[in-house]
């Protein structure tokens, strides 16, 4: 006669529904960092190789980390970040990763047959293609050859501009577009780099600050501080401007903003160098704070003076 004994087996955590679930997760197995505070400016996010995280026990390992003595530890330097039980490390220095609809600055690098690349800062050269940009006459009439002869017209190599992510084609590149009014060529500006990690996805990547100054917070690292330029009243195809929107040539800038867009830039930088996230509350609280101790524009870029900046920001 056969006898069937049953084993007792080891209750799983996560697959636990009753209150004895607490039992097997005690309090040091949750998150050692708190991830739920947005309003820092990061500091308490970042991580460095071979730093503990969490314990394996409540939470899983997602990119950049890995297991060791039942503890998720980082693989990278980078930001920690948590969907639900899965933790992940975002590594400072990486490419662009792009999304649909993500806004990004780019250059003009080729001007192809019916199309642009775009250097975005991604893995591989995006495409604008002739079809994705507004062109005189109105957006919805039909691209001639005429129009692809004048492409230099509308963009060449080494023009800046600011897009929208629309797709991706089969080889992984994206492919951009400028139907909107808001995207197209820029100018009257400056370009600033930063890592894409420190620029996070928020409603609107269009900032204007009191100082008169323009912000494009592009999600691929690449940020435009420009002259502030007054919205166009007319939305329609008919209150398009071609020569306006497509035109090489810079508005007269008097020096007050040109200042203002320096130190804009300086404070970009000495952020980015200290690794912390870009937003336009903190970028203002720090152009008051120089302002305000009646900093240089090159002092700004001295190691004592950017600790002070960061400290005070990050005081408040």
């Amino acid at each position: 006669m056969i006898t069937f004994t049953s084993f007792p087996v080891a209750p799983d955590p996560y697959l636990a529904r009753n209150d004895d679930a607490a039992d097997y997760l005690p309090d040091s197995d949750y998150m050692d960092v708190d991830l739920e505070e947005e309003s820092d400016a990061g500091s308490s996010k970042l991580t460095c190789p071979g730093e503990s995280i969490t314990s394996s026990h409540a939470f899983m390992r997602g990119h950049g980390t890995y297991v060791e003595n039942e503890e998720v530890i980082s693989s990278v330097a980078g930001l920690i970040e948590r969907v639900n039980k899965l933790v992940t490390v975002r590594a400072l220095r990486t490419r662009y990763n792009p999304e649909v609809g993500d806004l990004v600055v780019g250059r003009i690098t080729e001007v192809q047959p019916r199309r642009w690349k775009v250097d975005a800062n991604s893995r591989q050269d995006a495409v604008l293609m002739l079809s994705s940009v507004n062109l005189p006459g109105g957006v919805q009439r039909r691209k001639l050859e005429s129009d692809e002869l004048q492409m230099r017209n509308f963009f060449e190599e080494g023009d800046l501009l600011v897009a929208e992510v629309q797709a991706f084609f089969a080889d992984g590149a994206m492919s951009l577009h400028t139907r909107s009014l808001k995207y197209g060529k820029l100018r009257n500006g400056q370009l600033v780099t930063v890592p894409p990690i420190l620029v996070r996805r928020l409603k609107s990547h269009f900032y204007t600050l009191p100082c008169g100054v323009d912000l494009i917070l592009g999600l691929n690292g690449y940020i435009w501080v420009s002259k502030h330029v007054k919205e166009n009243e007319q939305e329609g195809e008919e209150g398009f401007d071609a020569e306006a929107v497509y035109s090489n040539k810079n508005d007269e800038i008097d020096e007050a903003t040109r200042t203002a867009i320096s130190r804009v830039t300086n404070i970009i930088r000495v952020l980015a160098t200290h690794s912390i996230p870009l937003t336009d509350t903190l970028l203002l609280e720090a152009y008051e704070w120089a302002i305000e101790a009646d900093v240089d524009l090159k002092d700004l870029l001295q190691e004592d003076i950017g600790d002070a900046l960061i400290a005070a920001v990050t005081n408040r």
